[in-house]
């Protein structure tokens, strides 16, 4: 069973920095791709960034100015950094994860943490 914990979250003023933490198994860092989504009051979950098995990452077009995906292979934690906190960032941001299609791709995001909650006030 994949398991996921985030945390980091909080309340920020514009123009601030968080970074998010989902941690996990060795187990489900080996075998699984791992990504971070987040919802929006009133919006659909939307896919932020990922990472795939072999560690190859990737941002959403969307987010790639502000937001970068890292991980520590020590401890094992995914993070999300997200700098320059605007207003519309305020949401719930999840940790997830899917299954490897090879090294370097990653199938539908399936399993989910309970998620962080990001307010940022202007």
């Amino acid at each position: 069973q994949v398991q996921l914990e985030e945390s980091g979250g909080g309340s920020v003023q514009a123009g601030g920095a968080l970074t998010l933490s989902c941690e996990a198994s060795r187990e489900t860092f080996s075998r699984y791709c791992l990504g971070w989504y987040r919802q929006s009051p009133g919006k659909e979950r939307e896919w932020v960034a990922g990472q795939s098995t072999s560690g190859t990452s990737s941002v959403s077009d969307v987010f790639r100015d502000r937001f970068a995906i890292s991980q520590d292979s020590a401890k094992p934690t995914l993070y999300l950094q997200i700098n320059n906190l605007k207003p519309e960032d305020t949401a719930m941001y999840f940790c997830a994860a899917a299954n490897g299609v090879g090294p370097r791709h990653c199938g539908k995001y399936q399993w989910f943490g309970q998620g962080t909650q990001v307010a940022v006030s202007s």
